[in-house]
């Protein structure tokens, strides 16, 4: 009932403008997001690398009404990758919503700002991931991939949920052109024709998807690029132990090389994790997301956790 509540309210226009008219609401969402501005973000990146931690960056935004503002968050996405193509050295990668850059308003507008981001990821020399949404969009975000994908555009992976009944299709279909998936386990609110209601079996078809990963990068020797940016196949994106225990274990049960998987994060959850898993020699990369519109990115992460919720009433009650 609360996640629910959550994932609504993240959503509610009204719900918006008046939480992020809290000053409170910002110091306690700048522990989930990096900063408003680029060089906030970048900042971060620097940290993380330090610590041999990769990141995947996200300027937020998500939803456009207007193709002027799916325009202006295209051009907001070229400026992250120029960074990274002028700082070779960063060792991170890029993040996208289609609903930011037109998915919503026009698919047509859609593809070609993809395209457009696509081809400078390919000049800057770095790599996209193409986020997965709630299930109105799921079908046309795989479409559009595809259709990028038979132009030659190799630079871009894709997200897959694991509490979605199709999962499994979508990966296996997916895993016969190698692409490299993050795969969570979903912070949408879905009905329960189309996601899996207990978490018992969110976690089960986690577990099956993370064997078909790992087999497939066995398959192919997939592995993460030598300058941090290119992630291979498996993307083991939760803090769930449990999850991550069983990756590890079946890793090394078949064979894969540590450098043929990665563990992904969020930036500010687990910190003592991620240097765990970075010691024990497996590749990490947290998602750093970073700008203004962080409002829908904070909710949804309180949907998440009962105790990220308590963070945010502490910080409510010291004003």
């Amino acid at each position: 009932m609360l996640r629910s509540l959550l994932i609504y309210l993240s959503k509610a226009a009204w719900a918006q403008k008046l939480i992020t008219s809290w000053g409170f609401a910002w110091r306690t969402a700048s522990r989930f997001v990096a900063g408003t501005t680029l060089e906030d973000a970048l900042r971060v990146v620097r940290e993380l690398n330090a610590k041999g931690i990769n990141a995947t960056l996200d300027h937020l935004g998500e939803h456009t009404s207007t193709p002027e503002e799916a325009q202006q968050a295209t051009e907001e996405i070229y400026a992250t990758l120029d960074a990274l193509g002028a700082d070779p050295s960063l060792r991170g990668n890029v993040s996208i919503k289609l609903t930011q850059i037109g998915l919503g308003l026009d698919e047509t507008l859609c593809a070609e700002n993809l395209e457009r981001t696509l081809a400078r990821a390919r000049q800057n020399k770095t790599f996209i991931r193409i986020d997965i949404e709630d299930t109105p969009y799921t079908d046309k975000t795989i479409n559009l991939y595809y259709a990028l994908l038979e132009k030659g555009y190799d630079n871009a992976g894709m997200a897959v949920q694991s509490y979605l009944y199709r999962a499994e299709a979508d990966i296996r279909r997916m895993m016969q052109e190698a692409t490299r998936i993050r795969l969570v386990k979903g912070a949408y609110r879905e009905p329960p024709d189309k996601a899996f209601p207990k978490k018992a079996d969110v976690d089960a078809n986690y577990d099956l998807l993370t064997k078909i990963l790992i087999d497939t990068a066995l398959a192919v020797k997939s592995s993460l690029s030598e300058d941090g940016r290119i992630p291979p196949i498996p993307a083991i994106a939760t803090h769930d132990e449990k999850r991550i225990a069983f990756a590890k274990s079946y890793a090394e049960k078949v064979g894969l090389p540590k450098s043929g998987l990665e563990f992904q994060m969020l930036y500010g959850i687990r910190r003592d994790l991620q240097e765990q898993l970075v010691k024990e020699g497996y590749p990490v990369r947290v998602y750093v997301p970073f700008g203004t519109h962080w409002y829908p990115y904070f909710m949804r992460r309180l949907a998440e956790r009962p105790a990220n919720i308590w963070f945010f009433i502490s910080n409510f009650f010291k004003g």
